[in-house]
């Protein structure tokens, strides 16, 4: 027997632009109706009703970069939990990166992926597919209406996946036919700013001079690089996680169906900076590393510009054990997936953007960039994945809030006036209001 259609109705819908107050209609997973007036008496009669009076509709949110550390690392997270803490946060999709044990750098490791998250996965996925000096034959083979893009590491970083050959870097560029999402950060200038720096000081570096060696100046030259090389090429190119005004000027104005070259901020450097690191201290160790407060509200300036097409976490889990240490020996990397949509809403309070722009770079813009089938938005005919945002909650995030397997946050004790009231999933009701139910409604993206 089929199920009853829902209604969501009578909340205010934030959706390609603009705000109204209306209603969504449900059925089998899709979105089969969007009414701004009047809902028709038969809608009305044969509807299960979700009233949604005084919240903010949204759909739902797509990180287009996390850290999920299985297979290989689940002592820190797995699929399971940081998908659950990303329903949490109102993010129903996800696209996953290949540093884990083994790296996803051959079909056959990602198949085994898709494998996992099918049995595990909370929310929607996709993974990256991971270049390395020695595998354009991988690349090349790869059916990429199913794989997300393909990930480079242009600068060391977690899971040692640095590609660094002239040739090789060339040749992907030159022949993968996919996006091709980098993280630029020059090694060349890391390790020298880092012998100079443990030289200075016989090498007890503090987490201050984290910045100092993962510098403005690598950032820039990897990036520019980048930029370089899609452009000779002619190649789809995402700068992941921009932490610089510098970097800012390698970016076109224009629509971002026009883009060819693309970039993301992440929320760590939109919320911190380099002041922050006297209170949070390892807590925001991230590569590239947070950077300056004009750095910062450059960023941000960027996202309400457009030149900034997406804000995703780059949500890197890791024991709190393994936070410890001074800037060189301790991990790089930390949780956001599970607050970042409530954080870019406490900027817009702020005045730094309009909520509009929030679900334009958290929402629309990975679905548009990542061709991502009928996700994204709220419309006729597209899946069913949807967040109700309470805006009138005022709380304080403390650690037993926090659902990521690794139990800390950078944000614990930031205070929020946004709450994440429910989140659908393909049509179904996942979370609901601090609880997240359980249920087998995720499914794999598909990329058109």
């Amino acid at each position: 027997m089929s199920m009853k259609p829902l209604l969501i109705y009578n909340a205010l819908i934030i959706n390609e632009g603009i705000s109204f107050n209306g209603s969504v209609l449900i059925e089998n997973g899709f979105i089969t109706d969007v009414f701004s007036e009047k809902i028709p008496d038969s809608v009305l009669n044969a509807s299960e009703m979700a009233d949604a009076t005084g919240k903010w509709l949204l759909p739902g949110a797509i990180d287009d970069h996390v850290h999920f550390r299985e297979p290989g690392l689940t002592h820190k997270a797995d699929l399971a939990s940081e998908s659950m803490a990303a329903l949490a946060g109102g993010i129903t999709s996800y696209m996953d990166m290949p540093n884990t044990i083994p790296q996803t750098i051959t079909i056959q490791a990602w198949k085994e992926k898709m494998g996992l998250a099918a049995e595990k996965s909370l929310a929607n996925y996709a993974f990256y597919l991971g270049a390395t000096n020695g595998n354009l034959s991988e690349l090349l083979q790869a059916d990429f209406s199913r794989i997300c893009g393909v990930k480079v590491f242009m600068g060391s970083s977690t899971g040692n996946m640095l590609v660094d050959n002239e040739k090789t870097l060339e040749a992907i560029f030159r022949s993968v036919p996919a996006l091709i999402a980098i993280h630029a950060e020059s090694e060349r200038i890391i390790q020298r700013n880092k012998s100079r720096y443990i030289e200075e000081t016989g090498g007890e570096l503090p987490i201050d001079y984290h910045p100092l060696i993962r510098s403005a100046e690598a950032c820039f030259v990897a990036s520019a690089k980048a930029v370089e090389l899609a452009s000779n090429y002619n190649a789809r190119l995402h700068l992941l996680h921009l932490t610089t005004a510098k970097e800012l000027t390698l970016l076109e104005q224009k629509p971002l169906s026009e883009k060819k070259i693309t970039a993301e901020a992440c929320v760590l450097h939109l919320w911190f900076d380099d002041q922050s690191y006297a209170l949070k201290g390892n807590a925001i160790k991230c590569n590239p590393a947070v950077k300056t407060v004009e750095d910062k509200e450059a960023l941000r300036k960027g996202i309400a510009s457009g030149l900034i097409d997406v804000i995703a976490t780059d949500h890197a889990p890791h024991a709190w054990t393994e936070k410890q240490g001074n800037c060189l020996t301790a991990a790089s990397g930390a949780p956001s997936i599970q607050f970042s949509l409530l954080l870019m809403l406490e900027l817009a309070r702020q005045g730094c953007f309009p909520v509009e722009t929030v679900i334009e770079r958290m929402c629309h813009a990975p679905a548009t960039l990542f061709h991502i089938d009928k996700r994204g938005y709220i419309r006729k005919g597209y899946h069913a994945d949807l967040v109700l945002i309470d805006p009138a909650v005022s709380w304080t995030l403390s650690r037993e809030q926090l659902l990521s397997k690794c139990a800390w946050s950078p944000f614990e004790g930031e205070q929020f006036h946004h709450s994440v009231y429910q989140t659908y999933l393909n049509g179904r009701l996942v979370y609901d209001h601090g609880t997240i139910i359980a249920t087998q409604a995720a499914e794999a993206l598909r990329f058109n």
